[in-house]
């Protein structure tokens, strides 16, 4: 078994209103010094195997469903 982690970030220049807005309630509460929010969404998916077949099942799920390749990068890392 294994457990692979896909990242999905959000391309430079998309806009990204939950981080935008958390960033504004850190500053409502008082944290100071803080410059940029970015929200990332990870999914952890355990597969039955550890091999280049996984990645490449991996790799399909994210273009086919995990990640919008418009707006979204991905990674991916078998733990």
């Amino acid at each position: 078994m294994a457990v692979v982690e896909v990242r999905i970030t959000l391309k430079k220049g998309v806009a990204d209103p939950e981080g935008k807005n958390t960033l504004k309630a850190l500053e409502l509460l008082g944290f100071e010094g803080v410059r940029e929010v970015r929200s990332v969404k990870v999914f952890e998916i355990e597969t039955d195997g550890e091999t280049e077949e996984t990645e490449r099942s991996v790799e399909e799920m994210c273009r086919k469903l995990l990640a919008n390749p418009v707006i979204h990068n991905y990674t991916i890392r078998i733990k």
